[in-house]
């Protein structure tokens, strides 16, 4: 379902929007003047008084009132705010877009309805703090966009289907970015895009929909400075049950402790270069193999669209490492032409869902729509 909203304008074509992205210990939070950046910090939050709550969606109020306090502060009137956009949290499964927060995503995003995590709170917060304006909350591309398709979910395992899990925000604000700066459409181009940050994951943008791409969370795709990604499931499930791991530790192993954490105790990327520049040859190892298998999960999406892909972009905080990039690009120039997009503007991206709404150039959508995944 599509709903046109309706919005109080700085002028006939500026809008003043406030982005929030909440993290587990701080919130970034951002003021432009439609696309312009006006305003940006990053609120450490007291890490005592952060574990004073019981669950993390308990902190909302916290969290409004550490956000009003630092924009009064800063002397920016939110009285003259148009819009509020908070980062998408875990909810149902949903197709891109920008969405009004509505009171079933609130149901959803407090019950924590796919999962507690501090992302749950951006769209709450933006809520608390645009319903005392009259004005609209937005939440724009979460994690949990999913427009897999129907041949995708299957995973070769009947009990499992095949998650989309990944790095929605950035990436669909890069695909749009990259089809604007070539002068062409978003829905009418094939892209491969890479996020390569903590974790990594590659997806299959066909014609403005993400229809392939590996759940870069839970054991999916290249392993990533803290994650394994895929690992033989065989050898995996004979670790498991070995009787010399718990399942907590086996988890931290594979998210948070795998990837370059577990090879070579750290997630720094510069780190790793420092260290091979050094003369480390293990280093040098599980770095060119991280890049390895990032360039043959790009190679493996190109067949999903029969090789016909007009642009490889890779994004995300590793794509500022250009030895890094060149190793995965020697591999798969050949597919298509690779355009570097480094690191992750989150709080530009909302506040740009939240522009093209405002602006007219979408119409808003209302959670959870029409959307519903294939069974298989």
């Amino acid at each position: 379902m599509l709903l046109k909203v309706e919005v109080t304008t700085l002028s006939a074509t500026k809008y003043r929007i406030l982005t929030i992205n909440p993290g587990s210990t701080s919130t970034k939070i951002g003021v432009f003047d439609s696309e312009v950046s006006i305003f940006e910090k990053t609120i450490r939050h007291d890490t005592k008084k952060i574990n004073s709550f019981a669950n993390i969606i308990d902190q909302y109020q916290f969290r409004k009132t550490a956000i009003l306090e630092t924009l009064d502060n800063e002397g920016i009137n939110i009285s003259k705010l148009s819009a509020v956009c908070g980062r998408g949290g875990l909810l149902r499964p949903i197709e891109g877009g920008t969405y009004a927060v509505n009171d079933l995503m609130l149901k959803d995003l407090h019950s924590g309805y796919s999962g507690q995590h501090a992302s749950n709170l951006g769209g709450i917060v933006a809520y608390e703090i645009a319903s005392g304006l009259n004005i609209p909350a937005f939440i724009v591309d979460p994690v949990v966009v999913d427009e897999l398709a129907p041949i995708a979910r299957v995973s070769g395992f009947s009990l499992i289907e095949r998650k989309s899990i990944f790095h929605a925000l950035n990436q669909k604000a890069v695909a749009r970015r990259v089809a604007k700066e070539l002068g062409r459409e978003y829905s009418d181009m094939n892209l491969i895009i890479a996020h390569m940050g903590g974790g990594i994951t590659v997806g299959v943008h066909h014609q403005g929909k993400v229809v392939d791409v590996n759940n870069g969370l839970h054991g999916d795709g290249p392993f990533s400075p803290e994650r394994a990604g895929t690992v033989p499931a065989g050898d995996l499930i004979a670790l498991c049950y070995s009787g010399e791991h718990y399942r907590e530790e086996i988890m931290k192993r594979l998210v948070g402790q795998g990837g370059l954490v577990g090879y070579l105790g750290t997630n720094d990327a510069v780190e790793v270069e420092q260290r091979i520049a050094a003369g480390d040859k293990r280093a040098k190892l599980i770095y060119e193999a991280m890049a390895y298998q990032v360039a043959k999960e790009i190679g493996a999406c190109s067949t999903v669209i029969s090789g016909k892909v007009d642009i490889i972009v890779l994004t995300g905080g590793l794509a500022c490492g250009k030895a890094f990039v060149k190793l995965i690009s020697d591999r798969i120039n050949w597919i298509a032409d690779v355009i570097v997009h480094p690191g992750e503007d989150e709080l530009q991206a909302l506040a740009e869902g939240a522009l093209r709404v405002l602006s007219g150039e979408e119409e808003v959508k209302i959670y959870p729509g029409n959307f519903s995944t294939a069974k298989i």
